[in-house]
């Protein structure tokens, strides 16, 4: 700027060349005021109409966040080239306007190797893997060479596609260029294998890496977790020279996901020791733990460090609370967080009206669900019209439930999946409409799930209707020879009806197929320790002394 002023001060007249630098140095120091009257001395000599110094105008602009300024100039230029066409669907991609970028790009009459880029990266970040697949393919075949940022938006979206055919073509011209060592790329390649289940490949991508910064053990730790492969996981964590949040969650998220909840706290306890600084996905996932173990001591405690750390009025946390709460049987904590929320989302009204409804408050469920209507704020979505069907069966109010399973489609434009087709069923056996149950699952679009008969073979052994259960048990005996719940059901309603030599022939075929049913099992914690007890099963180390009292108070309860 200051050799600008002594050019104009020695009265040598400033070119094309001159403007286009000036204009960038303008941008570089955010000086609006100073760009709009290098922009007079342009009009004035006469250079607005040049190309190059029309390009700095638009960027310039766009620097400043003047997206109409920089709209105005391009189209008010007379020649266009691929510079001007990019900068502007670079600037409609900034601003999130896909549909108005892809315009642009489709009308450009050249285009090259940052314009495709632009729109794959696009396309791969909002979630439309397929088409920047596509795109890539073109720009492929048109001959342009991708970029590094190019190469790792594709991977990114194949990944998402779970395409391991097509990524290896990827991989093989990533190493063609020679560019696989590159930290940004290797680690998309990481992802890439783990999704599609390949952690061999997966590591081998990573062990190319040169210079591995903490995203790349991130991926490969979190790709080993995704693949069940805890143990390596593990291994892999502690040799992590400086680990993030991410790194820690990527851990936990594992464990959460193949429900090794002791070892979900145990990391949870280290990443505390260790001074790294939870987030509110850290407390979502070991709040979740609490609420599958229903360990509400342990809840409370995580409860207690989430408020300490300033995420009691986090949406996320306060969700998994009210999740936690209401799976660990205080209801009433999980109403107070709810009615506290500032904000819900239609994960915060699903997680209420289903703790209400499993914890046996059906019909307080169903109010929270027309106060969630009168809001008409947030569209429901599947899960939450489930909770509501499952609130609906659970308290016998089957004209209501069916009403809002035949709204679904109607008010909320939500195609029926085959778990509230079961819910339906569920709804009609448990009220003794068994026929009219039985033709609800032979008119369904799609194929019945065993729980559907299953559930409809429950409704035949509480009402005694062994016509229906017999033809019903044929059919879950031909859709799921590996499902046990089906024969022991009908079992049941043999032995309901005292048909006892059918009860052994259902005992019988059972055996003869493989087939087991797992024993029911329930669990208690105390002192933080949960103790398992499983249906006819004495491994408990303390079992005799249960069952001692067990059998004292049924002795009291005979006496009184």
């Amino acid at each position: 700027m200051k050799l600008f002023v002594e050019m104009l001060q020695s009265e040598v007249m400033p070119n094309a060349v001159t403007f286009t630098s000036i204009i960038r140095a303008c941008g570089e120091l955010g000086d609006f005021n100073l760009g709009m009257s290098v922009l007079g001395l342009i009009v004035k000599i006469g250079y607005e109409h040049n190309l190059s110094v029309s390009n700095s105008l638009i960027t310039f602009n766009l620097r400043l966040n003047d997206t109409v300024s920089a709209r105005s100039i391009f189209d008010r230029m007379l020649n266009k080239d691929v510079v001007s066409w990019t900068a502007i669907l670079d600037m409609y991609v900034q601003m999130g306007e896909l549909v108005e970028a892809r315009r642009v790009f489709d009308e450009m009459p050249e285009r090259n190797e940052v314009s495709w880029s632009t729109m794959i990266s696009r396309y791969s970040q909002s979630g439309d893997a397929e088409e920047a697949v596509n795109l890539f393919t073109r720009m492929v075949r048109r001959g342009f060479k991708p970029n590094k940022s190019c190469f790792a938006s594709v991977v990114s979206a194949l990944a998402s596609l779970e395409a391991s055919v097509m990524g290896k073509i990827v991989h093989g011209l990533i190493l063609k260029i020679g560019v696989e060592r590159d930290a940004y790329i290797g680690s998309s390649l990481v992802d890439l294998y783990c999704k599609c289940g390949s952690t061999k490949d997966g590591r081998v991508a990573f062990d190319s890496i040169l210079e591995k910064n903490v995203v790349c053990w991130n991926s490969m730790v979190s790709g080993y977790s995704l693949n069940n492969q805890l143990e390596e996981a593990k291994e892999l964590f502690g040799k992590i020279p400086q680990k993030d949040n991410i790194s820690w969650n990527s851990l936990i998220t594992g464990y959460l996901e193949y429900e090794k909840f002791d070892e979900v706290f145990e990391v949870f306890y280290e990443m505390l020791l260790s001074g790294e600084r939870p987030s509110k996905s850290t407390f979502s996932s070991v709040l979740c733990a609490c609420a599958s173990l229903a360990s509400l001591e342990r809840g409370k405690n995580s409860h207690g460090k989430a408020i300490k750390l300033g995420f009691h009025s986090d949406i996320f946390v306060d969700t998994a609370l009210v999740d936690m709460y209401a799976k660990s049987g205080d209801v009433e904590s999980a109403k107070k967080i709810f009615k506290r929320m500032p904000k819900c989302n239609e994960i915060s009204w699903t997680a209420m009206i289903q703790g209400l409804a499993e914890n046996g408050f059906a019909e307080e469920a169903l109010a929270v669900f027309e106060e969630f209507e009168r809001t008409k704020s947030i569209t429901p979505n599947e899960l939450l019209i489930l909770a509501v069907l499952f609130a609906c069966s659970h308290c016998g109010l089957v004209d209501k439930g069916l009403h809002y399973f035949n709204s679904m489609k109607k008010l909320y434009n939500i195609q029926p999946n085959d778990r509230h087709y079961t819910c339906v069923v569920d709804l009609l056996s448990r009220s003794g409409r068994l026929s009219e149950a039985e033709k609800f699952i032979l008119d369904m679009p799609c194929e019945p799930e065993v729980q559907a008969w299953a559930a409809l073979l429950s409704g035949c052994k509480t009402y005694r209707n062994e016509v229906i259960a017999e033809r019903v048990a044929e059919k879950i005996s031909k859709l799921a020879e590996k499902h046990p719940e089906g024969y022991v059901l009908l079992s049941n309603v043999y032995a309901s009806a005292g048909r006892w030599l059918d009860v052994l022939n259902m005992r019988k075929q059972m055996k003869e197929k493989g087939l087991r049913k797992s024993g029911g099992c329930s669990w208690i914690e105390v002192r933080n320790q949960p103790h398992f007890f499983y249906s006819q099963d004495g491994s408990h180390n303390e079992s005799t002394e249960i069952y001692g009292v067990l059998e004292l108070m049924r002795s009291e309860m005979l006496l009184t």
